[in-house]
């Protein structure tokens, strides 16, 4: 019974912006930490965590990027990917706070090939404020869902990496000092 709630808790966690979008957003204070030390703990986190994302930085401590995730088919006996979900993920840093968000959903969904392997499908892309019309509403929900729980997923490792302490340099052992020995001046 619980772990039904859970998982129909999840879409609850996305809301509708100003544009009728679905957006995850979270503002976290962080008190006597920098902007620009929390910006680059930031470009770290997405370098490290996102390596395969897009990454634009615009202005000072503004990051964004855009990746996608693999959802998988909640009406099928055995589980198997059904599509991806394109995201935009937007980071802004201000002393002593960040605020993040997540929102530009759109759904690709796979096909299988002749060889048998789900592959995306080609000039389909469906936002997913919208999903319910193109796809079973089951399914639609399914997605949001997991949606949702992506969105939570990502946001807390992005604050448990904010908060620990990274090494912004890294250091190099310092190598031992050979001497020479200079012979055309004595």
């Amino acid at each position: 019974m619980l772990l039904i709630q859970t998982v129909y808790g999840q879409k609850s966690l996305l809301a509708l912006d100003e544009h009728d979008k679905y957006i995850y957003y979270q503002v976290v204070s962080q008190p006597g930490a920098s902007a620009d030390s929390l910006d680059k703990k930031a470009l770290g986190f997405v370098k490290e965590s996102l390596p395969k994302s897009s990454v634009k930085t615009t202005g000072d401590t503004t990051i964004i990027l855009k990746d996608r995730f693999v959802t998988y088919s909640v009406l099928a006996f055995a589980k198997h990917e059904s599509g991806e979900i394109k995201f935009t993920l937007t980071i802004e840093c201000k002393n002593d706070k960040y605020r993040y968000w997540l929102t530009d959903f759109v759904f690709i969904p796979y096909e299988k090939n002749r060889y048998g392997v789900f592959v995306p499908s080609n000039g389909v892309e469906i936002p997913i404020e919208k999903s319910s019309s193109h796809v079973d509403k089951k399914e639609a929900e399914g997605y949001l869902d997991q949606t949702g729980a992506f969105c939570k997923q990502l946001g807390d490792q992005l604050k448990s990496y904010m908060l620990a302490d990274h090494p912004t340099n890294k250091k190099t052992e310092q190598q031992p000092v050979v001497k020479k020995v200079v012979t055309d001046k004595w």
